[in-house]
């Protein structure tokens, strides 16, 4: 009789083990997150910040489990309408790419305060508690491409151009040629900057993302004026510049937002670094915190990718390109930027704005 009781017993305490190790489980297991990413006009395959926010989504889901997908905007009346899609789906997390979303997220956040926002290239400041913004110091690693194309011009002039007139693409611009004048004061040198000017705060911009026609037309018009480095800070527009300048032959293009070695590699001869907006591990960062068990809300985060938190940086620079010294100089650059103690232009800029 003891002997049945203590085998109906153990039954009893296996099948404990067994329901709680399953039911446990279950419990304990985060739900998948769904996550929703809305791009600007570029489309989801730019080679730029959009295919960089995707690069994002997808680890997501390989390391997360994260149902993610993703709505391309063909026009600006597009934003609203792919945001809202994703409201309906009940989204836990909506991702909307570009300055030019801000509007558009900027309504949705306030007309639907349980739905979680993220956007790239914007800084709301902390005035929605359900959005983080994603921001990027590119400025800083702007500057070192800038004291590089410096150091690597032939003939003394170097260049840069705009998609359209916004903040998260003038950074870029002034930090270069803050970056080239940097060069210059201390290496006694006179390398000129055509497409921006830091005085003035104008430069040449050709009011689109899409049309590589316009980045082949300015890029033969820079090295008709004599530059041989060219930095488009224009999305899919560069992707015309670089062949511009590879069938020019003799220049150098400077990629933006991803490492163009790689995503564009049929240019790799003809570029010579890149400035590197880590998007991808801002945006996955934003997911992780939606899966985590213990979110309670963003609260109106607003993060700032740098070159000390490796949110920015510089790609590999082509091989020859540059002198050993200038390398080393790069290196004590990067670090008197960190330390704060080289102006990179975008505090004045922005100075400027709030004064006009």
């Amino acid at each position: 009789m003891r002997k049945q009781l203590f085998s109906f017993l153990s039954v009893l305490v296996l099948m404990s083990m067994l329901l709680t190790a399953c039911g446990g489980g279950a419990t304990e297991a985060p739900e998948e997150v769904s996550v929703g990413m809305v791009t600007d006009m570029g489309g989801v395959d730019d080679k730029s910040f959009n295919a960089m926010a995707w690069n994002g989504m997808q680890r997501a889901e390989e390391e997360l489990g994260a149902n993610v997908s993703y709505l391309e905007s063909q026009q600006q009346t597009d934003y609203a309408t792919n945001i809202n899609q994703y409201i309906r789906q009940e989204a836990d997390l909506i991702i909307t790419v570009g300055f030019l979303l801000a509007d558009a997220t900027a309504a949705a956040a306030q007309e639907n305060p349980d739905a979680n926002f993220a956007i790239v290239d914007h800084d709301f400041g902390g005035e929605y508690d359900n959005v983080r913004s994603l921001t990027f110091g590119t400025d800083q690693a702007g500057f070192l491409a800038g004291y590089t194309a410096a150091a690597a011009t032939e003939t003394g002039i170097v260049a840069t151009f705009g998609g359209i007139n916004i903040p998260p693409v003038s950074i870029f611009m002034i930090g270069y040629t803050s970056g080239v004048e940097y060069y210059n004061e201390v290496n006694g040198t006179d390398v000129q900057v055509l497409g921006w000017s830091n005085e003035t705060y104008e430069g040449v911009f050709v009011g689109n993302f899409e049309s590589t026609d316009d980045g082949r037309r300015v890029a033969e018009e820079f090295l008709s004026e004599g530059a041989d480095v060219i930095m488009p800070v224009a999305g899919p527009v560069g992707l015309g510049s670089a062949q511009a300048v590879q069938e020019h032959g003799d220049a150098w293009i400077v990629g933006v937002d991803q490492d163009w070695t790689v995503s564009a590699a049929e240019y790799a001869d003809i570029i010579l670094t890149s400035v590197m907006k880590n998007i991808d591990v801002a945006v996955f960062d934003s997911i992780k915190q939606v899966a985590s068990p213990d979110f309670a809300g963003f609260d109106g985060e607003v993060y700032l990718g740098t070159l000390e938190n490796n949110g920015v940086g510089l790609a590999r620079i082509a091989q020859g390109a540059v002198s050993d010294e200038v390398l080393e100089d790069l290196d004590d650059v990067k670090m008197s930027i960190i330390r704060e103690e080289l102006d990179t232009g975008w505090s004045d800029y922005l100075a400027s704005l709030s004064e006009g």
